[in-house]
């Protein structure tokens, strides 16, 4: 669908009534229009929160695939000459209107100059490698007014230099920046903050800051973070602080820590996860003044700490129960993929039922893989169990408990929780048995995993009886369950006397030779014309689960 007609006397005289790509009244709000022109180019794309501009959003994705062909160009060896006089691929122009045959008029609308300058005043969020951190992109996205910029491969002085002019540019505007891939010394790091720091009061207007699967350079680790902890001091506006997947050590995350107490920021999130920061609340005294209800805006403010595969291990987890009680807005905590074992989970404990009485309790917990014994789950869940406002969501996967753990989760499943993952727990068929016994009442659940449990056909039965008594269920993962085939007509039959909102059924994994009257059966369970029940594929079939490590 073209968006554009050409005249000959014309450099693009817009049929939308764009004039230098900027909207004019003459034809009204066109906003359903540019929506559909969106959804036509870039069918695949869905943004989490739903544009109000379309026409905005609309030019900003074409800059944007504009800026991605000329990296790939620009980093190939053989490149040479001006990143502005890069041509733009038929594909792209052809969307807009424009033909390669009409380069012959006086405006040149090949090239991404061409495109910055007419649409670049409508990007508002955008990705760049690091062969694009360069002067010359800087002059091309000059009447950008930028508020979010992704940042990747970023590792050389040079790029450094241009992506500090770059953030100069749109320093009053931008409130969200992300480094991924990134090599940052302590010049990257003080370059960054003068940049965006406001010259009389070094004060930033950062809200989301994120420093993802990046390295600080080695051979100065404590310089980086005097610099890092500099900029998060200076952050008044930081709402999001993520540090993943980073190399930090216990002392650089025992530093950011305490820049946190000290900062006067309302920090919402602090991610953590993929670091080695085993030990970094050891030496903090919890009965201390930092630690006072009245200092560290940052930690009261905390709202989600995710800690996930951080070498922490029980000592830790006592450490950061002591903690916890000091953050008293906290409702997201994850600490999955920790060895805490049994005697950290029952160190927390504590900290889960005073949370459970304040005015925003804790919501949702993962402790995922977290070497836990049935033994300790259970004296967690009958405590969860007995709590007025227990968490709603709860992971426990990937622990193997045995089929003990039924009897407790059976108590469990009778509370407020709507989220819930026991996948690869060691359930098997005895443990599917008992929870069956053990739920007899009709509950609030929405989302359930149930896989990788080895319950044959207990699972079916189980799953049966959970669609009666669970009518907001919408979505279960029950595959991987070596259930034999006849489970499947156990699982049709629950579904045609069920009156719940199911709308997905996961039941891959287990290895079944589905008949062409199976197929005529589950034709009839569908939701919004897609199928509920999602089936083992025959790739699947050709490699059983084995769950044994």
């Amino acid at each position: 669908m073209m968006l554009y007609h050409m005249d000959g006397d014309d450099c693009g005289s817009p049929d939308y009534c764009f004039e230098n790509g900027r909207k004019h009244g003459r034809y009204g709000n066109f906003n359903t229009v540019w929506k559909k022109l969106f959804k036509t180019r870039w069918s695949g794309v869905t943004d989490q929160i739903e544009p109000v501009d379309w026409q905005q959003r609309y030019w900003e994705a074409h800059v944007q695939g504009c800026l991605d062909e000329a990296a790939e160009l620009v980093v190939l060896p053989s490149f040479r000459g001006l990143i502005s006089d890069i041509n733009i691929s038929d594909t792209i122009l052809n969307y807009i209107g424009y033909e390669q045959q009409m380069n012959h008029l006086a405006c040149d609308y090949s090239k991404l100059s061409y495109h910055c300058q007419q649409f670049g005043h409508y990007a508002r969020c955008l990705r760049l490698q690091n062969a694009l951190c360069v002067e010359e992109t800087c002059q091309l996205l000059r009447e950008s007014k930028l508020q979010s910029l992704v940042l990747r491969w970023i590792r050389f002085e040079e790029h450094v230099q241009a992506l500090c002019k770059l953030l100069i540019q749109n320093s009053e505007t931008l409130a969200s920046l992300e480094f991924l891939h990134c090599k940052l010394s302590p010049s990257f790091v003080e370059g960054i903050c003068r940049s965006l720091c406001s010259k009389r009061k070094r004060i930033h207007k950062i809200e989301n800051l994120s420093i993802d699967i990046s390295s600080f350079i080695e051979n100065c680790p404590s310089s980086v973070v005097v610099e890092l902890v500099s900029f998060l001091s200076s952050g008044r506006s930081l709402c999001s602080l993520k540090l993943r997947h980073c190399h930090l050590d216990r002392d650089f995350g025992r530093m950011v820590f305490s820049s946190l107490l000290e900062a006067s920021s309302s920090l919402s999130i602090l991610d953590l996860s993929g670091n080695s920061i085993g030990g970094w609340l050891s030496k903090y005294d919890r009965s201390g003044p930092l630690f006072s209800l009245g200092a560290g805006k940052s930690l009261q403010s905390l709202r989600l700490l995710n800690l996930r595969g951080n070498n922490l291990c029980k000592a830790d987890a006592r450490d950061l129960g002591s903690a916890l009680v000091h953050i008293p807005n906290l409702e997201i905590l994850d600490i999955s993929d920790n060895t805490i074992e049994d005697d950290g989970i029952r160190s927390l404990i504590p900290y889960f039922v005073q949370a459970s009485e304040r005015c925003n309790p804790l919501v949702e917990l993962y402790l995922e893989n977290c070497e836990l014994s049935g033994r300790g789950v259970s004296q967690l869940l009958d405590t969860l169990s007995t709590l007025r406002r227990p968490p709603t969501s709860l992971s426990i996967a990937d622990n193997n408990l045995g089929s003990h753990i039924a009897a407790s989760l059976g108590k469990f499943f009778g509370t407020s929780v709507q989220v819930l993952n026991i996948g690869a727990i060691g359930l098997g068929s005895s443990g599917f048995r008992v929870l069956q016994d053990g739920v007899t009442k009709e509950l609030k659940l929405v989302n359930i995993n149930i896989s990788k449990n080895r319950g044959g056909v207990e699972t079916a039965k189980f799953l049966s009886k959970l669609m009666s008594l669970a009518p907001d269920l919408v979505e279960v993962n029950a595959g991987y369950n070596l259930m034999p085939l006849e489970s499947l007509t156990i699982i049709c039959s629950a579904l045609k006397v069920a009156k719940g909102h199911l709308q997905r059924l996961d039941l891959t994994g287990n290895n079944w030779e589905l008949q062409p009257s199976h197929v005529s059966m589950l034709s009839e369970f569908r939701h919004n014309g897609l199928p509920i029940l999602i089936l083992p594929t025959l790739q699947a079939l050709d490699v059983p689960y084995d769950d044994e490590p």
